[in-house]
C-alpha cells in the first residue's frame, strides 16, 4: 500500500542567479514544483511508498513532469493527463536573501482532482494514509474533494498528515484560510506548519505554544519549523532540534523538503508516532540543504 498525497504538481521555471525581480531573469530551468508534488518526492527518496493523486495537462510539460514523478518514485496510478487543459507553470525569480517570486500560468488545481473524479474513494480505500495541504481547499470545488478524502480517511481509520502551506494570495480573505485549515486539524496525526502559520492559525507567536494549541485542537502530533532556528514537536510526543547552517540561495523548497522527510519515515514505519520525533533532526537538516541549491528540491 502507498500514502495518498492529494494535491497538485506544475513545473518551476527558476532563474538560477539572485534577480530583484522577475522582469531582470534572462534565463530559467526546469524543475519539478507544487508543493505536494514535492512533499511526494521528498518522501519517496526516504524509501516510502507514495502515490501522487491529481493531474496536469496531457501536454509536452505534462509528459515531463509525469515521467520525473516516476523517475523519482512517485507511484501514478491516480495522476492524470488531463485533455485539453495546460499543464501548470511557474516561472520564479529569487532575490538576495533566497525569496521566491512567482507567476503561474495555466490551469488550477482543480482541473487535475477533478479527473481523479469517481475513482477518489478508491484511491483512499488502497492507501495506507492521505497527505495534503489547504492548495486544495481553497475553491469549492477542490475542497469539497479534499474534505471527502479526509473523512473517508478517518472513517477507516487510516493516518492523516496535513500541512497547511498556505498562500493566503490565493484565498478571499484570511479568516477563511484559517477557518478552512483548523477545521482539518482534528483527527489528524501529524500537522506541521513554519512559523508564521503557526502563529496567524493558534494566535500564538510562541512556536512551542503555538504547537500544543494545534494539539488541543485535536491533532495528535504538531511539528513546528522554525528555518534557520531548528523545529519544535508537540503532543503525544516531545521534542526541540536546534537549526542546521546552510548557505542559503533559495528558501522556496525547504517547508517541502522538510514535511518529505517526516511524511516519508512515518509512512515508512506504517505511521508508527515515534518515527516523528526520530525523523525530526533529519527534517530539519533536509530543509537546510535544500535551501543551498536551485529548485524547489
Amino acid at each position: 500500500m502507498s500514502t495518498l498525497c492529494l494535491g497538485e504538481a506544475l513545473v518551476d521555471l527558476v532563474c538560477e542567479r539572485p534577480v530583484s525581480s522577475l522582469a531582470d531573469a534572462d534565463a530559467f530551468v526546469a524543475h519539478c514544483g507544487g508543493a505536494v508534488a514535492n512533499v511526494a518526492i521528498a518522501a519517496a527518496r526516504e524509501g516510502a511508498h507514495v502515490a501522487l493523486a491529481g493531474g496536469v495537462g496531457d501536454d509536452a510539460w505534462g509528459s515531463w513532469l509525469r515521467e520525473r514523478l516516476e523517475a523519482e518514485g512517485v507511484e501514478l496510478e491516480w495522476f492524470t493527463l488531463v485533455a485539453d487543459a495546460s499543464t501548470p507553470v511557474a516561472f520564479v525569480a529569487v532575490d538576495g536573501a533566497g525569496e521566491p517570486e512567482f507567476h503561474i500560468y495555466g490551469e488550477g488545481i482543480v482541473s487535475g482532482l477533478r479527473a481523479l473524479g469517481g475513482r477518489l474513494e478508491q484511491a483512499v480505500q488502497a492507501a495506507d494514509g492521505l497527505f495534503f495541504s489547504s492548495n486544495t481547499l481553497v475553491g469549492e470545488e477542490e475542497r469539497e474533494l479534499t474534505m471527502r478524502a479526509r473523512e473517508l480517511a478517518l472513517a477507516a481509520g487510516k493516518p492523516v498528515v496535513l500541512d497547511p502551506n498556505l498562500r493566503l494570495a490565493r484565498w478571499g480573505s484570511m479568516a477563511s484560510a484559517i477557518d478552512a485549515v483548523m477545521a482539518c486539524v482534528h483527527g489528524s496525526l501529524l500537522v506541521r506548519s513554519n512559523e508564521a502559520e503557526a502563529e496567524l492559525l493558534t494566535g500564538k507567536p510562541d512556536p512551542i505554544r503555538a504547537a500544543e494549541e494545534l494539539v488541543n485542537n485535536g491533532a495528535r502530533l504538531a511539528v513546528v519549523s522554525r528555518g534557520a532556528r531548528g523545529a519544535v514537536l508537540r503532543g503525544e510526543l516531545r521534542a526541540e532540534v536546534s537549526g542546521v547552517r546552510a548557505r542559503v540561495v533559495n528558501t522556496m523548497g525547504a517547508g517541502d523538503a522538510f514535511t518529505g522527510v517526516l511524511l516519508g519515515r512515518l509512512a515508512a514505519t506504517g505511521f508508527y508516532p515515534p518515527a516523528v520525533a526520530a525523523a525530526l533532526p533529519d527534517a530539519v537538516a533536509a530543509g537546510a540543504r535544500a535551501t543551498e541549491r536551485w529548485g524547489a528540491l
